[in-house]
């Protein structure tokens, strides 16, 4: 058996001993059908443990899903995946949400021994209770009073009081539901008796009384509607999916092939051209006969369209898996038959490979297994393609194929905010490298021949996005290595960027696609589209990005572009051209996107408007809108950036619940919120997310303390969204100027302009104190497209958050390509008019390009 395979019998046999101590064997699936648990009796002990395991946890998509796999190694993929899904810091070796899942099994057996007991089901999906008490007055049968508050970590997101009773005979505790009546809790009165009677016989029997009959009228007044709406969402998951998309996804990458499918001919060769590291490339290229399938005419082009999903399987457990798309045009065929190339890099050693090729268009299938023998490389690999034609094709993209042996990285350097002078070095290793030239920004720095191979950059005052690339030649010229670091990225940017082909090198039969993504933390990539020109190549659906692509023989001139999606259909593109003129000149175009928000003379938020009443200038010129949308079906990215210095200690409580209620009232299911406090200091709190009960738990813990560094907080707050894309707002509360912020408020405006955020900026006690600095505030707001108050008490803060969440809620999106196609760098004004008269228009009031 494989590590990996062990390793998943481990960690299954960990809950399996869990729950064994919970309950009988027999027991653990109550939950399920019985037609599903007839069908969980057939699977081997570990997977009907693990069912137990996640009982409460699974869905019926999920749970349907895992049912119909036929295979132990499909199985443990699953098994991870699902886990996978829940992680919810997925960027983290640990997947937190296991380890408390599995944490909170081995505290439910030590405290109530069965999971058919509902105080077990209650903590496993919410926790420790914030109080507790348990009674055993004569009067009434065993009670436990459970009590969870609205802030607590993993709770359930609001103040929540839960009355256990344990019935003679019974070992279990169950909930008491204030609809069964209070004679139900009583093991004297019969159902017909007055519930007065009950009261009376708890307060004169029961040490406790009081809070037992607080318990009883805190129920009673909540009414069964709110009891039971409370009640399941106490017995939802706390990290319930908003999507089981995933499972759709996984089956996707399934190699079965249905029975009956009828089938067509391929011939696989493999060869392996080469290593990267300590793997060994395998390329594979599948031959099909054109007259074996079918075309696609749409338009007019025929095409050939195929899916491919194979597995790779290394001691009967699941070692790579992958998923590619294939359209080509029929007019692009250059040999007999059709070359579908894929690669993989896989470690040395015995390998199955299953293949599943699928004809779009005739709905046939080619499949096959192949036992695969992986050779240690050296170097690049005399191997070639059997068919010439298709070694022809390949020559080229294989020779830029490195081997690995030479290798360069740039060392990021430690913090974030990065500017002023700052060091960056490398690592480089491998007998080749003579020398490393450096560039920034595109532009060429100088070229270092003698390590060590570090280079000192002034990034300027603030911490802007800049791009350092570092480039090894050996002792004849020939690039051998290279790397890239986006310097200030941010921790939310989506980008891809084109590694192969550069910009400028020649290309005449073939080239290596080779695209590096950027993915925002806690989030990833759904797949990666390759274009040649405007033809779909390939799309990958797993890492390496890295694609052979064959180019045209009539054509010299022509592009590349990779195109990355997120699973919510965000995308990010790179384009490169090859075999280009130097007079081919790329023209940046800007697309700029605007918020607008439009009021009424009396501030009230018009609604109704269409693209024809809006006009943008940029600098004077008319821009002509590309896209026009109404903001509410669009998502948003909120931050409350709250002061915590020693000053607001008066009003925090007040500013924590009024927080507490923005988050709650404009968060959604599709939106995002982060807490960043400061004092003397900024400091994230909660990081993006759309969990309440995360943002409330952050709100629990601030104190006031020390000092006011406003413009740094500001500055921080705008680095943290950098590279999160769409609809995005600070909202500032203070009750002080800047006492020792390194940012200077000039600096501050000059970043928020580039940032494209809006602020709102929030004063409080205005009146009775000449901290605040309200020129400033305004003009931060007023430059982003956002708002500014100034108000006397924090009893005012619910009513603004409240007219905030309002505005976001109710502006406009529109967006326009620049006409402006200069290569400045200075600031852009814009200015948006809107029909009828009496309407003003808000929004940032310009960028810098």
């Amino acid at each position: 058996m494989s590590p990996r395979r062990l390793i998943v019998c481990a960690s299954l046999a960990l809950l399996l001993l869990a729950l064994s101590a919970i309950v009988p064997q027999a027991e653990g699936l109550e939950r399920y059908s019985r037609k599903e648990r007839q069908r969980i009796e057939q699977l081997e002990a570990e997977y009907r443990d693990w069912l137990a395991a996640v009982e409460l946890l699974i869905t019926e998509t999920e749970l349907e899903a895992f049912l119909e796999l036929e295979k132990d190694y499909q199985r443990d993929a699953f098994i991870e995946q699902f886990w996978r899904q829940r992680d919810p810091y997925p960027s983290t070796a640990r997947n937190e949400f296991r380890s408390r899942w599995e944490r909170r099994i081995e505290q439910a057996r030590l405290e109530f021994g069965s999971m058919e007991d509902e105080r077990a089901l209650i903590y496993m999906l919410n926790g420790d209770p914030a109080g507790r008490l348990t009674s055993n007055c004569t009067a009434v049968w065993p009670l436990e009073i459970w009590f969870y508050r609205a802030m607590q970590p993993n709770g359930p997101g609001f103040d929540m009081l839960l009355l256990f009773y344990q019935r003679f005979g019974d070992s279990n505790y169950r909930i008491w539901d204030p609809a069964e009546g209070l004679s139900t809790l009583s093991k004297f009165i019969s159902p017909t008796a007055n519930p007065g009677r009950v009261f009376q016989e708890i307060d004169s029997s029961c040490a406790d009384s009081d809070e037992i009959l607080g318990a009883i009228n805190f129920l009673l007044r909540q009414g069964t509607m709110e009891f039971n709406s409370r009640m399941l969402e106490l017995r939802r998951p706390r990290n319930e999916l908003d999507s089981t998309e995933w499972v759709a996804t996984f089956n996707a990458f399934s190699t079965d092939v249905p029975e009956g499918t009828p089938s067509f001919p391929a011939e696989l060769e493999l060869t392996f051209p080469g290593r990267f590291q300590t793997r060994t490339v395998v390329q594979a290229a599948l031959l099909v006969e054109p007259g074996a399938i079918g075309t696609s005419d749409l338009g007019g082009v025929p095409t050939y369209n195929f899916v491919l999903t194979g597995e790779v399987l290394q001691d009967d457990s699941l070692f790579d898996n992958f998923h590619y798309q294939f359209n080509l045009r029929q007019d692009s065929l250059q040999s007999e038959k059709l070359p579908l190339v894929f690669e993989r890099k896989l470690r040395p050693g015995a390998y199955q490979m299953i293949l599943k090729l699928e004809d779009l268009n005739s709905d046939k299938v080619y499949s096959e297994l192949r036992e695969i023998e992986v050779p240690y490389v050296e170097g690049r690999a005399p191997t070639r393609p059997a068919d010439p034609e298709t070694a022809r094709m390949l020559a080229e993209a294989n020779a830029a194929l490195d081997s690995g042996d030479n290798t360069l990285q740039i060392v990021p350097p430690t913090g974030n905010l990065l500017a002023g002078l700052v060091r960056f070095n490398t690592l480089v290793s491998g007998p080749d490298i003579a020398e490393v030239e450096f560039s920034f920004d595109g532009r060429p720095l100088f070229t270092k021949r003698t390590p060590p191979y570090s280079v000192e950059l002034d990034l300027g005052s603030l911490p802007r996005r800049r791009l350092l690339t570092a480039v090894a030649f050996d002792s004849a010229g020939n690039e051998v290595a290279r790397d890239e670091l986006v310097v200030n990225s941010g921790r939310h940017r989506f980008e891809v960027r084109l590694l192969e082909p550069r910009q400028g090198a020649d290309y005449s039969g073939s080239l290596r696609a080779v695209a590096e993504v950027e993915v925002p933390e806690e989030r990833r990539v759904e797949k990666v589209e390759f274009y040649l020109n405007e033809d779909l190549v390939a799309t990958l659906f797993q890492p390496p990005w890295e694609q052979p692509i064959l180019l045209p023989s009539d054509e010299e001139v022509a592009y590349v572009s990779a195109v990355a999606y997120q699973p919510d259909g965000n995308s990010t593109e790179d384009l490169v051209f090859v075999n280009a003129p130097d007079y081919l000149e790329e023209v940046d175009v800007q697309f700029v996107e605007l918020y607008i928000a439009v009021t009424d003379k009396q501030k009230r938020p018009v609604d109704g408007l269409t693209e024809a009443d809006f006009r943008v200038l940029e600098d004077g010129v008319p821009q002509t809108p590309m896209r026009f949308d109404r903001v509410s079906n669009l998502p948003i990215h909120a931050g409350v950036v709250v002061d915590v210095s020693a000053s607001m200690e008066p009003n925090m409580e007040v500013a924590k619940q009024a927080a507490l209620g923005f988050f709650e009232e404009a968060i959604g299911p599709k939106d995002r919120a982060t807490l960043i406090t400061f004092n003397d200091h900024p400091t994230l709190a909660v990081k993006l997310t759309n969990e309440i009960e995360d943002l409330a738990t952050g709100l629990a813990g601030l104190k006031a303390e020390r000092g006011t560094a406003l413009y740094d907080a500001v500055v921080f707050s705008l680095y943290y969204f950098n590279g999160v894309k769409g609809q995005r707002a600070l909202v500032i509360l203070s009750d002080g100027k800047d006492e020792s912020s390194r940012f200077t408020f000039d600096d501050t405006l000059e970043y928020a302009r580039r940032a494209g955020v809006a602020i709102y900026a929030i004063g409080l006690e205005y009146k009775k104190t000449d901290r605040i600095d309200r020129k400033r505030l305004e003009r931060l707001a007023a430059e982003t497209g956002g708002q500014s108050f100034f108000i006397d008490s924090a009893d005012e803060l619910a009513a603004i958050y409240q007219t905030i969440q309002h505005e976001l809620r109710s502006r406009y999106y529109l967006a326009y390509q620049s006409t402006n196609t200069g290569d400045t760098e200075s600031f852009r004004t814009i200015e948006v008019e809107v029909v009828p008269d009496g309407l003003d228009a808000k929004t940032m009031s310009g960028y810098y390009p």
